[in-house]
């Protein structure tokens, strides 16, 4: 079911090639204008579809990386020089950004991009399309997609600018968070009537009512960050509205990992909101547009194990400190890790063979050109074995294998490339549902005769976990870490719960001003009535 609808929703998006993609401070055009396109209902909806190809750009690789990075959850270290990369992934570990960043202005650069060409798009729609229902729909989802890009722009980098009109390239100053929220949140508001409520193969990949509302609730948990006020009874509500509209369901453990499958798709219970992902489709607007995690977390080794149609880069990590949380031997989630030695699904060890110091560099035996065959094992610790100025944990087969890996994201057997047909979830009702216990731990009113330990264990029951007997707003935020590993929300948590200036891996900075990232130099040159974030 998953091919053939992704086959026609990106049909629907053939003529995103003909936008071109700009800084939200640069004019987006195309030779499509108000006024000489569309006229035909096709045409409406490829119209439409420049700001859904807009939305695939960075989320699975360079947002992936700002969000993850950054936290305690994953490390990207060199091996032998490779990854490096001009420090760009050692500066995310170290808290050690600037301006200049490259994943922070490429992340800037594409989020401007998802608003500008919504904005072209609903221009184009507003004048052409003739009023009634479909109109109002088609537009509304325009605006969540937009406001999306906007809340992630809101958490990463604080005070933006805000600009909704087509064809308005003034110089517009970043406006203080508490005031993006508050336009986020009439936005979102004021699209809700006109968002579907349907929950099917029609309305997969579009924003629907249950979007709107799990957006609206992640902004409210975290207002106090954004704005100073609590609003975790307006969380609540809002997580209500999906929670209670019988539209979702708690995959059970038989099907938790089927979530983040190749094959996955409408038919996941759990799905509020995922960006579909099609290894075939062309990629060239207006970013990366890939999934690309099978690339970064398989060993090279597993090449076989996984019927891998290339070798793997095995550049990404987790570090102890994260991994620690899964601590349940019967929970199905521990399943989306590699650890230890290896194994093929015939119980038969995975073998490679080098020589003594292919294996490790540092032998100093007399017979290093000696062919050595080992099982691979993926070891916990993360050392910087090479070089630590350069981030460096060595270029042998013991570098290749350190640090534990998810692969939630299974590899894709299927796809010719290094891209993924795994579709990229943001929102699930998992996180609803956690969200909602949060709000009330930290002082909301429980609804419908739920607590927060009954919540979080009826997570834990789905994932096959002992059930709490009690509970903290600490085991909320391990249960998070669970739940949620690879699915970018991490740094969100971790700076909600104040543990975003804490120390791990080799990481020791304890700035605040780090919890939003920079303005991008680029930005600032660009639109000089940009002012920088504190601390940069």
């Amino acid at each position: 079911m998953k091919s053939a609808y992704i086959k026609s929703f990106f049909s629907l998006m053939v003529l995103g090639s003909l936008f071109s993609c700009h800084d939200l401070d640069v004019p987006v055009t195309s030779e499509l204008t108000p006024d000489v396109f569309p006229t035909s209902d096709a045409q409406f909806v490829s119209a439409a579809g420049p700001a859904y190809v807009a939305l695939r750009g960075n989320i699975s690789v360079e947002f992936f990386h700002l969000q993850t990075l950054t936290t305690d959850e994953a490390i990207f270290p060199a091996k032998g020089g490779n990854w490096y990369n001009g420090a760009e992934f050692k500066d995310l570990h170290y808290h050690s950004w600037t301006k200049d960043h490259s994943t922070v202005t490429g992340n800037w650069t594409w989020l401007s991009t998802i608003i500008g060409t919504v904005n072209q798009s609903l221009s184009i729609l507003s004048k052409n399309m003739p009023e009634g229902a479909p109109k109002n729909q088609m537009l509304a989802e325009l605006k969540m997609v937009r406001a999306l890009a906007y809340f992630w722009m809101m958490d990463s980098f604080g005070n933006i600018p805000i600009i909704t009109e087509y064809g308005d390239y003034s110089a517009h100053p970043n406006v203080p968070r508490a005031e993006v929220f508050q336009f986020l949140e009439g936005e979102i508001k004021a699209a809700l009537p006109d968002l579907s409520a349907t929950v099917d193969v029609t309305t997969y990949g579009r924003p629907t009512k249950y979007l709107a509302n799990a957006l609206l609730a992640k902004m409210y948990l975290n207002a106090e960050v954004y704005t100073g006020t609590n609003r975790y009874n307006d969380c609540i509500a809002a997580c209500d509205e999906i929670i209670n509209s019988g539209k979702f369901a708690l995959e059970p453990a038989a099907t938790y990992l089927q979530m983040f499958y190749p094959n996955n798709g409408p038919q996941m219970k759990e799905f509020i909101f995922a960006i579909p992902f099609d290894a075939t489709a062309a990629n060239s607007f207006p970013f990366r547009a890939t999934n690309l995690h099978s690339r970064y977390d398989i060993p090279r080794g597993l090449v076989a194990k996984y019927k891998m149609p290339f070798t793997p880069d095995a550049a990404v990590s987790t570090l102890p400190e994260f991994y620690k949380h899964f601590n349940d031997a019967n929970d199905i989630r521990n399943k989306e890790w590699l650890t230890g030695l290896q194994f093929y699904a015939d119980g038969s060890p995975v073998t490679v063979t080098t020589t003594k110091k292919g294996y490790d560099q540092f032998y100093t035996g007399a017979d290093p050109s000696a062919p050595y065959t080992y099982q691979i094992n993926i070891t916990p610790e993360v050392k910087l074995r090479q070089d630590v100025p350069s981030f460096d944990v060595g270029n042998d087969e013991i570098a290749w294998n350190m640090g534990y890996r998810n692969i939630k994201f299974h590899p894709d057997a299927s796809s010719l490339n290094r891209n993924q047909n795994n579709d990229v979830p943001i929102f699930r009702l998992a996180d609803a549902i956690l969200m909602k216990a949060e709000a009330i731990q930290r002082g909301g009113s429980a609804t419908g005769g739920a607590t927060a330990l009954t919540l979080v264990n009826s997570v834990r029951t789905a994932r096959q976990a002992a059930a709490f007997t009690s509970l903290t707003l600490e085991n909320i935020y391990e249960e998070r870490i669970r739940e949620f590993a690879s699915e970018m929300w991490h740094r969100n948590d971790m700076i909600r719960y104040g543990k975003f200036e804490g120390k791990w891996g080799f990481k020791t900075d304890s700035d605040v001003n780090k919890r939003i990232f920079p303005i991008p130099n680029a930005a600032l040159l660009l639109n000089r009535a940009l002012v920088q974030n504190p601390g940069y």
